[in-house]
């Protein structure tokens, strides 16, 4: 398996899929500081506004509901997600992303860490968060695809649940860009949780898109990385074609930085 994907990886090949997990070491808030921010912004106690069985997505659709537009949240989210350029640059995990030259990083995260880290370390980035992005992207450039939406377009902002609902549709551009992005590429799913409902429908998706042509069995393979085994998870992610590869790593924030070094060492020994 890692010879596999260290083989695909140095032939540019992978798609690495980003989640809000490579965000934690940054130390950038969590949906729950996020929620809590709303609920102050909105006079409400935090344990009345969200309780123990809260939807954060439809907190989201409240909070814009009441205020109507998310334009101050946006403006706090983009103000707390920002990190010093020492601080990313210190980010062991943003430095091997970069070494690794992934053509493609398609991310869920709003922040602009990724595409920063790109240029800190000298290589040349284009951001694509909307249809004239992808117009406008550089052929020779590392493509960085917000899924997600950016800061800087409100209206990219997937995060409440109407956003997911209409994002969950799977017919946006970025959609159909991924479609054709991944019909000849593997995918690398980092800093997700199994849990996570829009990942396991966006797998489910993909899977669709291959079992509608007769080339079902030449789907190229694609991998999770899991921080803690999940019997059941890693079963259903067999079976829509995604490959867990779990740590083995004590501490959970040892276990991606010791993932891309172990790729790192095989990239470089094989190429």
């Amino acid at each position: 398996m890692f010879d596999f994907l260290a083989r695909e990886i140095r032939e540019r090949r992978v798609i690495l899929f980003v989640g809000a997990g490579l965000s934690r070491p940054l130390g950038l808030p969590s949906w729950g500081e996020l929620i809590k921010h709303m609920a102050q912004e909105l006079d409400f106690d935090h344990d009345v506004l969200v309780g123990p069985s809260a939807d954060y997505p439809q907190v989201a659709e409240f909070y814009k509901l009441k205020k109507g537009n998310i334009g101050e949240l946006r403006s706090w989210m983009d103000k707390s997600w920002n990190v010093s350029e020492d601080k990313l640059r210190a980010s062991k995990v943003h430095q091997q992303i970069v070494d690794l030259k992934f053509p493609l990083v398609y991310t869920t995260n709003y922040d602009n860490n990724l595409e920063r880290a790109f240029e800190l370390h000298g290589v040349k980035v284009s951001k694509i968060a909307s249809v004239i992005d992808i117009a406008n992207a550089k052929p020779d450039h590392t493509h960085v695809i917000k899924f997600h939406g950016d800061f800087a377009d409100d209206n990219s902002l997937v995060v409440t649940e109407t956003d997911y609902f209409e994002r969950l549709e799977f017919e946006s551009p970025l959609d159909l860009k991924l479609r054709s992005d991944v019909l000849g590429r593997t995918i690398l799913f980092v800093g997700y949780s199994l849990k996570d409902l829009n990942l396991r429908l966006l797998l489910y998706k993909l899977k669709r898109t291959w079992d509608g042509t007769p080339y079902a069995k030449r789907r190229p393979r694609s991998f999770i990385f899991l921080v803690r085994p999940d019997v059941v998870q890693e079963e259903v992610m067999e079976s829509r074609g995604v490959s867990p590869i779990v740590s083995d790593a004590l501490e959970p924030e040892e276990a991606l930085p010791a993932f891309f070094e172990r790729l790192l060492k095989m990239v470089r020994r094989t190429g």
